[in-house]
Protein backbone atom coordinates (compact mmCIF):
# COMPACT_ATOMS: atom_id res chain seq x y z
CA UNK A 1 0.00 0.00 0.00
CA UNK A 2 1.39 3.35 -1.03
CA UNK A 3 0.41 6.62 0.53
CA UNK A 4 2.03 8.64 -2.22
CA UNK A 5 -0.31 9.90 -4.94
CA UNK A 6 0.46 8.57 -8.41
CA UNK A 7 -0.07 11.69 -10.50
CA UNK A 8 0.64 11.59 -14.22
CA UNK A 9 3.77 13.71 -13.92
CA UNK A 10 5.34 11.22 -11.50
CA UNK A 11 4.14 8.20 -13.49
CA UNK A 12 5.62 9.62 -16.73
CA UNK A 13 8.49 11.83 -15.52
CA UNK A 14 10.15 12.12 -18.93
CA UNK A 15 6.96 13.17 -20.71
CA UNK A 16 5.95 16.38 -18.95
CA UNK A 17 5.95 18.42 -22.16
CA UNK A 18 3.93 15.79 -24.03
CA UNK A 19 1.41 15.53 -21.19
CA UNK A 20 1.03 19.31 -21.14
CA UNK A 21 0.54 19.49 -24.91
CA UNK A 22 -2.02 16.68 -24.83
CA UNK A 23 -3.97 18.38 -22.02
CA UNK A 24 -4.05 21.61 -24.01
CA UNK A 25 -4.85 20.18 -27.42
CA UNK A 26 -6.89 17.02 -26.89
CA UNK A 27 -10.26 17.21 -25.13
CA UNK A 28 -10.47 13.42 -24.76
CA UNK A 29 -7.04 13.30 -23.13
CA UNK A 30 -7.91 16.23 -20.88
CA UNK A 31 -11.02 14.34 -19.67
CA UNK A 32 -8.95 11.17 -19.22
CA UNK A 33 -6.35 13.06 -17.17
CA UNK A 34 -9.10 14.54 -14.99
CA UNK A 35 -10.71 11.12 -14.43
CA UNK A 36 -7.29 9.71 -13.55
CA UNK A 37 -6.71 12.55 -11.09
CA UNK A 38 -10.09 12.04 -9.42
CA UNK A 39 -9.64 8.25 -9.21
CA UNK A 40 -6.10 8.61 -7.94
CA UNK A 41 -7.20 11.02 -5.22
CA UNK A 42 -10.00 8.67 -4.15
CA UNK A 43 -7.51 5.80 -3.89
CA UNK A 44 -5.20 8.01 -1.84
CA UNK A 45 -8.02 8.99 0.54
CA UNK A 46 -8.96 5.33 1.02
CA UNK A 47 -5.37 4.22 1.58
CA UNK A 48 -4.80 6.96 4.15
CA UNK A 49 -8.03 6.03 5.96
CA UNK A 50 -9.53 9.43 5.24
CA UNK A 51 -12.38 7.84 3.31
CA UNK A 52 -13.84 4.45 4.21
CA UNK A 53 -14.27 1.85 1.47
CA UNK A 54 -14.32 -1.89 1.06
CA UNK A 55 -11.32 -3.82 -0.22
CA UNK A 56 -13.34 -4.64 -3.33
CA UNK A 57 -13.94 -0.93 -4.02
CA UNK A 58 -10.25 -0.14 -3.59
CA UNK A 59 -9.30 -3.00 -5.91
CA UNK A 60 -11.78 -1.78 -8.55
CA UNK A 61 -10.40 1.75 -8.37
CA UNK A 62 -6.82 0.52 -8.71
CA UNK A 63 -7.76 -1.50 -11.79
CA UNK A 64 -9.45 1.57 -13.28
CA UNK A 65 -6.36 3.67 -12.57
CA UNK A 66 -4.14 1.07 -14.24
CA UNK A 67 -6.37 1.01 -17.33
CA UNK A 68 -6.23 4.81 -17.49
CA UNK A 69 -2.44 4.74 -17.19
CA UNK A 70 -2.33 2.32 -20.12
CA UNK A 71 -4.49 4.72 -22.15
CA UNK A 72 -2.25 7.65 -21.18
CA UNK A 73 0.84 5.70 -22.24
CA UNK A 74 -0.78 4.97 -25.60
CA UNK A 75 -1.65 8.65 -26.08
CA UNK A 76 1.94 9.64 -25.27
CA UNK A 77 3.27 7.10 -27.76
CA UNK A 78 0.91 8.39 -30.48
CA UNK A 79 1.91 12.00 -29.76
CA UNK A 80 5.60 11.13 -29.91
CA UNK A 81 5.13 9.24 -33.18
CA UNK A 82 3.24 12.19 -34.70
CA UNK A 83 5.81 14.77 -33.58
CA UNK A 84 8.22 16.03 -36.23
CA UNK A 85 11.68 14.56 -35.87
Amino acid sequence: MSHVPHDLASEFPDDGAVLHALKLGDAHFRALAERHHETNREIHRIETSTEPASDARLETLKKQRLAMLDEVAQAIARARAAAPA
